[in-house]
């Protein structure tokens, strides 16, 4: 009803007694019969909120999730000074709540926003302009990092992970109405990793970092993908709920001077 009136949630309650416009009950009934549908509300209202922004979203696009982030923490600890000129490439980036919110933190960064679907580039770069950052991004439709060079300073990615067997078993909300494309990762939902980290070698900077979202139970084998790239994870971190949810990834070291893979824990 707030998304529909204009009027806060506060602001209703304080004058509970007035009655609504007719065309406001109408209106009501019809966006909540979308979502007793089991529509996503963020589908419903257009909105969803992501780190400090409200970001545009819209059907067909992947809505945000609050696991993500953990992403967004773990660019923060690595490189806690704002001011940085990085050089951000985000790979399947959906709504650009990822690309968008680090344009957003590092206003020096400059950006290039990589999907497969209209629909996301299109709501990406509404959500990039509603953030003032849209002059440092660049969107491509593409299949992953082919037509890519680099060098990038990070590359991130909330890529597909479920496997048609977990798709099949969620809600109805994700099931039946966000983009399959953008959740499963083929057979064993590791397809998109292996595909980011054959490119990783010729897109990262020397000191480049790659960040991913990963599923639950995912961490080791998506290290093993990695490790066999040439490169190496060298931090894991967690989700409220204690499970690894983003590993960070650089060029394999000298033996002398790697570290052992660190955890950090919410």
């Amino acid at each position: 009803m707030a998304h529909l009136s204009g009027r806060p949630v506060e602001e209703q309650m304080a004058n509970g007694d007035e009655t609504a416009p007719v065309a406001l009950h109408a209106a009501f009934e019809a966006v909540l019969r979308r979502r007793t549908a089991r529509e996503p509300l963020a589908y419903v209202t257009g909105r969803r909120a992501f780190w400090d922004l409200d970001l545009h979203i819209v059907p067909g696009v992947l809505v945000p999730r609050p696991e993500t982030e953990h992403l967004i923490e773990e660019v923060l600890h690595r490189w806690p000074g704002r001011r940085r000129p990085l050089r951000i490439l985000d790979l399947g980036t959906g709504s650009g709540c990822i690309l968008v919110t680090l344009l957003h933190l590092y206003r020096n960064a400059v950006g290039v926003g990589v999907d497969r679907s209209r629909e996301a580039l299109d709501c990406t770069r509404t959500n990039a302009e509603a953030a003032g950052c849209a002059a440092r991004a660049r969107l491509l439709r593409g299949d992953w990092a082919q037509a890519l060079v680099g060098p990038f300073d990070l590359v991130v990615s909330n890529p597909p992970y479920v496997t048609a067997a977990e798709h099949a078993a969620l809600e109805a909300e994700v099931r039946l109405f966000e983009p399959e494309a953008a959740l499963i990762g083929g057979v064993d939902g590791l397809d998109a990793y292996r595909a980011i980290a054959a490119d990783l070698p010729r897109l990262l900077a020397p000191d480049g970092l790659c960040m991913v979202e990963i599923g639950r139970g995912q961490a080791r084998s998506i290290e093993a993908i990695v490790a066999a790239a040439s490169l190496e994870t060298i931090a894991r971190r967690a989700d409220l709920a204690g499970h690894t949810r983003c590993l960070t990834i650089r060029r394999r070291r000298s033996a002398q001077s790697e570290p052992r893979t660190s955890e950090i824990r919410m």
